[in-house]
């Protein structure tokens, strides 16, 4: 739990961090949204520093998981995550908390790459056909006018709706482009040694190979239960993010009307 809780504390919190505030930085001065290749770029940047930032709790959080599958005398024993960061650096030094980043950080480029620009994107299309005019009335672009009734009551406004729907495209998006990752590095966790060499050379490998032998749909196999995982954290992630980005532009910088900062 404690190194749960730690992954989560650093890697989500410095990839969101990270990726809203380019987000603001890059925006335009009367709040135009990046566009999409910054979008991805952004979110592709964020979650490599996070995946380093969170490295190394991720290093404890995956001892700890398999401590109790060892044999008794293999068994490491951690009795939290702090006492796992200390006796890994006594232990191993400083560079072992950080074993296995670079894949790491590869599979962060891409959930990331998928997950946060998708969902900035479906965003802006979704609240997109909304706007306002200089009367500050209701304007709809070419909808015909049952569906501008029902966008007239808000459904397609910068809500919870609008987030909700978004984070779903999201969560699919982010399942089709981060399976192939992860069946391949679970591939390469768990290969067998033949001959005295390991079974696949790196990752690339595994991908060729699984292509070549099982078909490309190998890439997706499981992918239901694999996004029944994915879709709900992606949709509690950001409903929560901009619902508390919501509150902090309010209480914090006083922007009772959210011209400022927050955005996503």
């Amino acid at each position: 739990m404690s190194a749960g809780l730690l992954r989560q504390a650093t890697y989500s919190t410095c990839r969101l961090g990270i990726y809203t505030s380019l987000f603001e930085r890059f925006s335009g001065p009367n709040g135009e949204t990046p566009g999409f290749l910054t979008k991805l770029g952004i979110a592709v940047s964020s979650g490599i520093i996070g995946s380093f930032v969170g490295t190394p709790s991720e290093v404890c959080l995956i001892r700890m998981t398999s401590d109790g599958r060892l044999p008794i005398g293999e068994r490491r024993n951690y009795t939290n995550v702090f006492n796992a960061l200390l006796r890994i650096f006594r232990e191993e030094g400083l560079i072992a908390l950080w074993r296995g980043a670079v894949p790491t950080m590869g599979r962060a480029a891409v959930v990331n790459g998928a997950q946060l620009a998708s969902y900035s994107q479906a965003k802006q299309y979704i609240i997109g056909s909304v706007r306002y005019d200089e009367h500050n009335r209701l304007s709809l672009l070419h909808l015909p006018s049952s569906l501008a009734d029902v966008i007239h009551q808000g459904f397609l406004s910068d809500g919870i709706v609008a987030h909700f729907s978004a984070s779903m495209f999201s969560g699919f998006v982010t399942s089709v482009f981060s399976l192939p990752v992860d069946i391949t590095k679970t591939r390469i966790q768990n290969m067998r040694i033949v001959d005295g060499k390991p079974e696949y050379r790196n990752m690339l490998d595994v991908f060729v190979r699984v292509v070549q032998n099982e078909g490309i749909l190998a890439l997706w196999k499981g992918f239901t239960p694999y996004f029944l995982r994915i879709g709900p954290h992606t949709v509690l992630t950001f409903i929560f993010l901009e619902q508390l980005s919501r509150g902090y532009r309010r209480i914090v910088l006083g922007d009772l009307n959210e011209r400022r900062g927050g955005g996503l």
